[in-house]
């Protein structure tokens, strides 16, 4: 059984484990105050030409989401998400146990346009009687694989400027958004353009780790007492600074996410060229192609992957993800499965 499931089902990369064994006897400063760290965050600001960023190393997409939005709001702040956003969907409500209200718009595509913003403005606008929207949580690439325009982003980061809003991209799979062949957003945009943003290592190639943003260093201000307090503060913080300097120092990040996209393409290209249709143009390594139930039936005898949305009493949509390790083989014989059944 070959898994579509998820882009995480791997261990990491190899030179990654290396690095590892070489420096594994060294002894290193804790708590991220290591020469590995240090080092990795440096060549991150560089390749944002953001030489004032601040950035912490955190072991997962959850606790990061958690930590930054509840240093950031004050008890009456909300934050507003697609109704698709992770934070919205899939972490348990992680972000309402801080507190925090989490209003959730609907969108087709998983992301978020200033008209969806404005609408929740107008909507909790009767002070004191609701929260405070404050803070717009997007994802990129979102969770249902589009990515945002350049010109999406300016203008979400424009309209989040004129309404003293807090703009914060999850970047669980920010490497696959910066190589889509559609993309034309550069990291730098990501630093210039939102107020914090992080680059997911774990669904990209790391055993584990997530590097938070901050392009405006004045809100990271005592964002270390909350990592403390809420156990993201790792002693052996070299474990992620070493992995974030092996995925950076040449670009490895960025050819693993090509890599995944790549796969999830000639997959799609595939079903596509078979007359099957998608939920969202496939565009990153998550593809949501909408198959017969029965074809659906006799791929899952050999191949792992989520059944999305019940479409009719025919047909469902699947959702398809490749990873920085996916075997080509193993793309080629699910192209071959569906071959042979259709």
């Amino acid at each position: 059984m070959y898994h579509f499931r998820n882009d995480y089902a791997e261990g990491a990369h190899p030179s990654i484990l290396q690095k590892l064994l070489e420096t594994n006897l060294e002894q290193q400063a804790g708590y991220g105050e290591d020469a590995y760290s240090a080092a990795a965050k440096a060549i991150l600001r560089q390749k944002m030409n953001c030489p004032e960023a601040v950035i912490y190393l955190i072991s997962g997409g959850t606790q990061t989401n958690l930590i930054l939005i509840s240093s950031l709001l004050r008890v009456h702040e909300a934050v507003i998400s697609a109704q698709t956003g992770h934070i919205a969907a899939n972490e348990t409500g992680a972000i309402e146990a801080t507190g925090h209200k989490v209003i959730a718009v609907p969108a087709t595509d998983g992301k978020l346009k200033p008209a969806d913003i404005q609408a929740v403005l107008e909507a909790y606008s009767l002070r004191p009687h609701v929260v405070k929207p404050r803070l717009v949580y997007i994802s990129n690439a979102t969770e249902t694989g589009t990515i945002y325009s350049l010109a999406e982003l300016e203008a979400l980061s424009a309209f989040c400027k004129a309404h003293q809003l807090i703009l914060f991209a999850d970047g669980a799979r920010l490497g696959h958004a910066l190589t889509a062949a559609s993309n034309d957003v550069r990291l730098e945009d990501m630093a210039r353009l939102t107020d914090a943003f992080y680059i997911g290592g774990t669904k990209n190639g790391a055993l584990l780790g997530e590097a938070l943003v901050f392009g405006k260093p004045e809100l990271a201000d005592e964002v270390d007492y909350a990592l403390k307090q809420k156990g993201a503060l790792l002693a052996k913080g070299r474990v992620m600074g070493i992995q974030f300097l092996e995925l950076f120092r040449d670009d490895l990040y960025f050819d693993l996410a090509r890599h995944a996209n790549k796969m999830a393409a000639k997959m799609a290209q595939a079903i596509k060229e078979k007359g099957f249709s998608f939920l969202s143009e496939p565009t990153t390594n998550q593809i949501f192609p909408i198959l017969p139930k029965a074809l659906i039936e006799h791929l899952s005898a050999q191949f792992a992957f989520y059944i999305w949305k019940e479409i009719d009493g025919d047909t469902a949509a699947v959702r398809l993800i490749t990873s920085w390790a996916t075997d080509e083989q193993m793309a080629d014989a699910f192209i071959a499965a569906m071959n042979q059944y259709v």
